[in-house]
């Protein structure tokens, strides 16, 4: 799936728990997170990447700044 311009998935690692991946640049980030159904898996994996996107861009201004 494809957010905001960012390829991640979401795929099942047992009952209630989902794994996720992205990729912003050339970091990787992973981690599973629990819920019962997999939209709801699907937006915290999006949220995260608004959280990783929104930290990438403070990254960004504040080494052009130097």
């Amino acid at each position: 799936m494809i957010y905001k311009g960012v390829e991640f998935t979401v795929t099942p690692a047992g009952p209630g728990i989902w794994a996720w991946q992205f990729r912003i640049g050339d970091k990787i980030k992973t981690g599973k997170t629990e819920a019962k159904l997999n939209l709801l898996a699907i937006r915290r994996v999006q949220l995260r990447i608004d959280r990783e996107l929104k930290k990438a861009a403070q990254e960004r201004l504040r080494d052009s700044g130097n």
